[in-house]
């Protein structure tokens, strides 16, 4: 038995699965605190399918608490960026390019030192020992609590950052420290800008995996408890801890994991038309198709692990207005887990995409009475202009000429027509309204490998299966099954201005959950 639980902006779903069944499914309204809506899904699953606790072997949560404490710079930790590269990089120092106001929430301070090293692996400077242990004392001096060390192409040379964290180790033991080379990409910038984010959660993340730990045991759960991840896998809640920005896209990762499994289609593109937004994405193999390019989140360029997904302000929760000449608008405001208080089908005063569902006859909830007064050619245009946000965003994801699959999944999916120009096909699967839950439920553990190697003649077959046994090895460090783990991701790109032929090469490895292969479950 496996509970899988995904907190959205207007609602928390959970699921309890028995291996590939749905034993029971709940819906509840998301809580400010995010955590009392968990324990009330808990409470609810308990209540509907009389399975008791102690049978339950794993719980998988995917959680919206750090993209929310970020997006409303909220509960950030004090975080310095120590970046390592003088006399280079001085033009543009840390935290250049944030908002303003996201510098001051995080009271972010740059602090720049000699190191780093040149795109060939040759040192731009040696690392001056002191000038860190200056820096080291001077952040404790001003309060910091965090910090994030960057260095010139880490990912061909972590040497200096690891040797740069050793150091403020030494001088501030209470010191979080997050190196750039364990979170981002190429690209000093977007890297150093990640890590300063995954810094300044650090501090709250502890609290927050000891909040998530502390709800389910109180609710009888006697199990190990797993994150969901930006890729669509799952970690243990010590990696959530040090890396919880690995965690800020797994709302839509979870649905389109859990289209895959409902629908049986492992490539399409997945709608998930939740409350407050509706989240596209592609699916490739069963996993979601990871963004190629730079992802800025909170106004902050990264280049981290993320998915490749569209997110729009349409969902059951849209306000719906008319807009003069325009005609209708849908969106982006949104009621959000305010629905059952607000909508004019449950008593309120605001007309929302839920109340034109009503009318159209798409669903039976509420009082149908209370939307009487809407024109056929209002709904019908209200519908029309849903339809067209929703083509738009799929065509933008299309990446060729072959028409896709669509697969809708999530409470609102009601919003989207049978037919729609541009695909193959729209399918509809049982449980779709928490197909989320369902994905981190089924979820496995994963192990990724994304470095520069120097492939000689002859080595590339020997260098490659060195990385897929990294892959794997991290995956089974991960809790993963080692007899039941496979190589999903082969990606190979020579870097023609390095030496020694080397090549960017990022392998993933997948495995299921070893719990599962105990238990059965």
């Amino acid at each position: 038995m496996r509970i899988g639980i995904d907190v959205g902006g207007t609602n928390t779903d959970a699921v309890l699965m028995d291996g590939e069944r749905v034993v029971s499914a709940v819906k509840t309204p998301t809580t400010e605190d995010v955590t009392s809506g968990i324990v009330t899904a808990l409470g609810e699953l308990e209540k509907n399918s009389g399975v008791a606790p102690a049978t339950v072997r794993a719980v998988m949560i995917g959680t919206t608490h750090f993209i929310n404490a970020l997006v409303e710079a909220n509960r950030l930790a004090p975080t310095a960026a120590l970046r390592l590269g003088l006399p280079a990089t001085a033009a543009l120092p840390p935290m250049v390019d944030w908002p303003p106001s996201l510098v001051q929430a995080v009271a972010g301070r740059p602090y720049l030192c000699h190191g780093g090293f040149e795109y060939d692996g040759q040192t731009i400077s040696d690392l001056d020992e002191n000038e860190i242990r200056s820096a080291a004392h001077d952040m404790l001096d001003r309060g910091v609590r965090s910090v994030a060390i960057s260095s010139v192409f880490s990912p061909v040379s972590a040497e200096h950052e690891c040797r740069a964290a050793q150091i403020i180790a030494a001088e501030a033991p209470e010191m979080v420290i997050s190196l750039s080379h364990e979170i981002g990409r190429l690209g000093l910038l977007q890297r150093e800008n990640a890590t300063i984010i995954n810094a300044a959660l650090g501090e709250m993340a502890a609290q927050i995996v000891d909040g998530l730990a502390a709800a389910v045991r109180g609710a009888g759960i006697d199990a190990p408890l797993f994150l969901s991840q930006n890729d669509g896998t799952l970690m243990e809640v010590h990696y959530a801890r040090q890396y919880p920005v690995a965690t800020f896209a797994s709302g839509p990762t979870n649905s389109m994991r859990g289209a895959a499994f409902l629908s049986g289609l492992a490539d399409c593109v997945v709608v998930d038309v939740g409350g407050t937004t509706t989240d596209v994405g592609v699916l490739r193999r069963g996993f979601p198709r990871e963004a190629a390019t730079e992802v800025i989140v909170a106004g902050v360029r990264t280049n981290f692990r993320m998915p490749d997904v569209i997110s729009i302000g349409l969902g059951g929760g849209s306000l719906v207005r008319e807009s003069g000449r325009q005609g209708i608008d849908v969106g982006p405001d949104s009621v959000g887990f305010r629905l059952t208080d607000q909508a004019l089908v449950f008593g309120g005063d605001v007309l929302t995409a839920t109340d034109i569902g009503v009318a159209a006859g798409l669903l039976d909830i509420g009082e149908a009475g209370r939307i009487r007064h809407l024109s056929g050619d209002f709904v019908k245009h209200a519908l029309g202009a849903i339809e067209t946000k929703i083509g738009q965003v799929i065509d933008r994801m299309r990446t060729s000429r072959e028409l896709p699959s669509v697969v809708v999944v999530g409470g609102g999916e009601f919003l989207v027509p049978d037919t729609l120009d541009g695909v193959a096909g729209v399918h509809r699967t049982e449980h779709f309204a928490v197909a989320n839950a369902i994905g981190a439920a089924i979820a496995q553990i994963g192990g990724e490998v994304d470095r520069i190697y120097p492939v000689e003649p002859g080595r590339r077959d020997a260098v490659l299966d060195a990385a897929k046994q990294e892959a794997i090895d991290r995956a089974v460090a991960g809790g993963a099954d080692p007899n039941r783990v496979d190589i999903v991701d082969v990606d190979e790109v020579p870097i023609a201005y390095l030496p020694g032929n080397a090549t960017r090469i990022r392998v993933k490895a997948v495995g299921d959950l070893l719990l599962a292969g105990r238990h059965g479950a």
